[in-house]
């Protein structure tokens, strides 16, 4: 039986939206426009077609079958479904409004999931029991605070995770029997919201947990399961800051796996003896950061996955003699959700390209065999979806500069507009991954995209991703303002039709180039950013404000404060004077919804041209289908009014 016969259910054809009398499409009746004017229902026919697609990602293997737990959409959300064979249908478990992207297996025979879930986007997640046999679904935390699964026990029967179930901002470490709720109880106190449990040691008596307090600055400790007492594993540095990244214990318990960059530019992996505490480098030799890694269950291989400028090159060693295991040809892209089998030879991953939505493939390392266990659908067919081209250009301080070019089809003659997509975080890449619906911007607009990694972007060494703390954040609009300049120099790019847009500090990063370099584009397009980074500081959840302000600033103290007031867009309105879409969710923890209402406020009361849309069910981001389609309608029509007239 072909895959393809079961896997086109109605929710995923491309239909026609809803017809209003005079034929237009309605917004969804969750979201609040402001300024919008009517999307008409030929360019909703048109440009549905480009958001007719769906992904997959890895969750986990079933631990005693040859069967996948992914991630994938048939209706409006992203939900679990299982695969039992490479290609097979995929059978959905969970049901709800909003998205389910993860979940896993009680290691003891795969009888129940444990899974985590929000409300509209608010990131108070809870876990929940998913019943294979019944398919019922039981809460297990309180329902109230945020909780973030972490990893099963060495015996499979407890699962460590944190909580802010005790002050709403500190994230505690908590330990459950799933199967048993009632057995639920907080381990250890912790200060911060910078805690993430990483593995439990192999009797069971130690939690590895890492404390993160910045990008470039975190710490591993060692908990005692009977008491809750934590250890420091390593000695702080006092002259150097240093990050460490995931964390494993070997599988005979005398070490640990963990990436850092510790003495390096970038992260490597490497092996700490416990008792020596001293660390053997393992992969000097590659000069990218390693993402990720995952140990085999039995110890013997160790997998892990560099990136190099954007793309991700998959490697596997026996961790006997430290030699590389010869691996099959695997397609170009970005590589995720790195996972093994409990057999030990079998290695699933999530792949994702400008060609391809995103698939979950898994590699036999016994016998070099891939195999390709998704093929995501996408209406408009995606073989001349063009691949990026990677581009540098020289800021104003002499550092170099780069991103990634796509360009539109030769169909399109003369100079093409320009639209530059500054990614959040700010730390973050861009990557050549699937543009989704914005290859219709190059398809059938002719515009060209630009997706820059500016000084603060991960991937580059950790020096670069400092170059924007503090009081040198200007020096990353600076950047920007370059890239204008090296498109005035580009024969095919328009240096008079630009526009930019980017979500997060992408969209903070939109807010400040329309403000202080607007004389340079049309337009803008402002998704969840901060207008103000005093505010957002002040009104970002509490469990995240620290870390924020090692990388913004501290507002508290006089001198910062002052500075950040001065480079607020808020605070310069009257330099603002290109049209803007601002789009925000009511319900976001990260970026409050405030932060996009008060700019679209100060700019109406200004007279400059704004639309605004505000998702009453959605956060940091839009997630359902509906939001997300009408957002996109709404952009294509704000390009096509004052990027292309």
């Amino acid at each position: 039986m072909k895959r393809i016969c079961l896997l086109l259910p109605v929710a995923l054809m491309v239909v026609s939206p809803a017809r209003s009398q005079d034929s237009y499409v309605a917004p969804p009746e969750s979201l609040i426009v402001d300024g919008v004017p009517n999307v008409p229902e030929a360019l909703a026919e048109t440009a549905g077609r480009y958001a007719s697609f769906r992904s997959a990602s890895l969750s986990d293997w079933h631990p005693t079958r040859h069967e996948m737990l992914i991630s994938t959409r048939f209706a409006e959300t992203p939900q679990l479904h299982l695969l039992a064979m490479p290609g097979g249908a995929r059978q959905q478990l969970t049901f709800f409004a909003d998205s389910v992207s993860n979940g896993r297996f009680h290691p003891n025979g795969g009888e129940y999931i444990v899974f985590m879930k929000d409300v509209g986007g608010g990131e108070w997640y809870q876990l929940y029991r998913y019943d294979m046999k019944t398919g019922d679904v039981t809460l297990l935390t309180d329902g109230k605070s945020r909780n973030l699964m972490g990893p099963w026990s060495t015996d499979g029967d407890r699962i460590a995770y944190v909580s802010t179930r005790r002050t709403g901002k500190d994230t505690d470490l908590w330990v459950m029997n799933p199967a048993d709720p009632k057995t639920d109880h907080l381990l250890t106190q912790l200060n911060g919201g910078g805690w993430r449990p990483e593995d439990w040691s192999a009797e069971d008596k130690k939690i590895l947990l890492l404390e993160e307090l910045s990008l470039n600055e975190s710490y591993l400790w060692l908990v005692d399961t009977a008491t809750g007492q934590k250890t420091e594993l390593l000695p702080r540095h006092a002259a150097e800051k240093v990050s460490y990244g995931e964390a494993r214990f070997s599988k005979d318990g005398k070490g640990i796996y963990v990436t850092t960059d510790r003495d390096s530019e970038f992260h490597r992996l490497a092996y700490i003896d416990l008792e020596t505490k001293q660390p053997t480098y393992l992969t000097t030799s590659i000069h990218w950061d390693v993402e990720t890694f995952d140990i085999a269950h039995d110890g013997k291989l160790l997998a892990f996955v560099t990136d190099e400028e954007g793309l991700s090159a998959l490697h596997v060693r026996d961790t006997t003699n430290g030699k590389e295991m010869p691996l099959p040809h695997i397609p170009s892209g970005v590589i995720s959700g790195l996972r093994w089998h409990k057999n030990g030879h079998d290695l699933g991953f999530s792949l994702n390209n400008s060609r391809g939505p995103g698939d979950c493939y898994s590699i036999d390392v016994a016998n070099e065999k891939l195999e390709r266990w998704t093929n995501s659908e996408t209406a408009v067919k995606n073989e001349s979806f063009p691949i990026a081209e990677l581009v540098h250009w020289k800021s104003f301080d002499g550092k170099m500069i780069s991103g990634f070019l796509y360009k539109p089809p030769a169909k399109f003659t003369g100079k093409r507009p320009v639209l530059v997509v500054i990614h959040g975080g700010p730390e973050g890449q861009s990557v050549p991954t699937f543009l989704g619906r914005n290859n219709y911007f190059l398809d059938e607009l002719g515009i060209a995209l630009i997706y820059p990694n500016v000084r603060g972007s991960t991937g580059y060494g950790k020096t670069f991703s400092l170059l924007d703390n503090g009081m040198k954040r200007e020096d990353t609009y600076k950047d920007i303002n370059a890239l204008f300049d090296w498109i005035t120099t580009q024969p095919e790019l328009d240096g008079h039709r630009i526009a930019v847009t980017g979500g997060s500090y992408g969209g903070h990063m939109t807010l400040a180039v329309s403000t202080f370099y607007g004389d340079r584009i049309r337009c803008s397009v402002d998704v969840v950013g901060m207008s103000n980074l005093v505010t957002f500081l002040e009104h970002t959840e509490a469990y995240r404000r620290d870390l924020r302000r090692v990388e913004y600033g501290d507002e508290r103290d006089p001198q910062m404060r002052d500075y950040l007031e001065q480079i607020a867009p808020m605070n310069n309105i009257e330099k603002i004077k290109k049209p803007m879409l601002v789009i925000a969710g009511k319900n976001d923890p990260r970026v409050p919804v405030s932060e996009s209402q008060q700019i679209a406020d100060a700019l109406k009361k200004a007279g400059t041209p704004v639309w605004l849309m505000i998702a009453d069910d959605e956060g940091h981001g839009y997630r359902k289908k509906p939001n997300q389609d009408f957002q996109f309608y709404a952009t294509v029509e704000f390009l096509e009014e004052y990027l292309l007239k």
